[in-house]
């Protein structure tokens, strides 16, 4: 770890952001540009004590996790954070089995959309980033570890996790997240971390062997969604998808027609986000 080098290019990366660039407003007391540590250390997800012992050199050795939070919360592109992770003592992450690093574009994007339900999910079902209001419509799915990360493995193997569909729309949520795990295995080959998921999947879940064995392909939600709210109930949202240029995340944005009940129950979402 070269802790001189790892806290100058934090430092340098960090004054190089602007408020505008992260969706923070300026404020008319400030006078240096940049953000501030204690800025940066909450879009990290870390304490502000934290994040400035590493600017200091006096911090611990960061891990792995603490690194992509940090290249997150930086908006690094994929070279900066690959650079990150080799002063911070670490290997680069395989960019194709570790695609876990937002797109600063998108990012900066969903820095935007603070009143908006948004969020960032990979190839492999696993939510990278979320809004405040997806937080609040879906619960944080960013907390999840290991294959539960995936929202096919939690599907297939957490009766809770259906809730937030009505029971009607199961079986077509269940073919479509068959279908995309597919397409992710079909894409890394038998050696990826979706295969892994799959072979997981296959000893857990008899409905999902019986899914994988019609090998359904090209299966797609639709962008009407319903969604079970436990306080507001269904919401009828439509989903916009953004994919990222080599097409491994896509970022989703649920929005209600104006004048319509489901909009009503946005609006209270926000409240219930606040």
């Amino acid at each position: 770890m070269d802790r001189a080098q790892l806290a100058a290019f934090l430092r340098t990366r960090r004054e190089a952001l602007q408020p505008e660039d992260v969706g923070l407003p300026r404020g008319p007391r400030r006078r240096t540009g940049g953000l501030r540590r204690e800025e940066i250390a909450a879009l990290c997800g870390m304490s502000a004590d934290y994040y400035g012992r590493i600017e200091q050199q006096r911090g611990p050795n960061p891990s792995e996790q603490m690194l992509a939070a940090l290249a997150r919360g930086l908006r690094l592109t994929v070279e900066e954070r690959d650079h990150l992770f080799r002063l911070g003592g670490h290997l680069a992450p395989h960019r194709f089995a570790r695609a876990d690093h937002v797109n600063p574009g998108m990012m900066r994007i969903l820095d935007r959309l603070d009143d908006t339900p948004a969020q960032v999910m990979n190839s492999l079902g696993e939510t990278l980033v979320q809004t405040r209001l997806a937080v609040a419509l879906f619960g944080d799915e960013t907390a999840f570890e290991g294959p539960a990360r995936s929202v096919v493995h939690r599907w297939f193997t957490d009766p809770t996790s259906r809730k937030v569909y009505p029971e009607e729309d199961h079986p077509t949520h269940a073919r479509v997240f068959t279908a995309l795990l597919r397409e992710a295995y079909t894409r890394e080959g038998r050696n990826g971390r979706a295969a892994t998921l799959v072979g997981s999947l296959l000893t857990a879940s008899p409905e999902f062997a019986t899914a994988w064995a019609a090998h359904d392909v090209g299966a797609r939600h639709t962008e009407l969604k319903r969604i079970a709210h436990p306080e507001l109930g269904v919401l009828e949202l439509y989903c916009q998808t953004l994919l990222d240029p080599d097409q491994s995340q896509a970022l989703l944005v649920f929005t209600a027609v104006p004048g319509t009940d489901s909009a009503e129950k946005l609006a209270l979402l926000r409240v219930i986000a606040a």
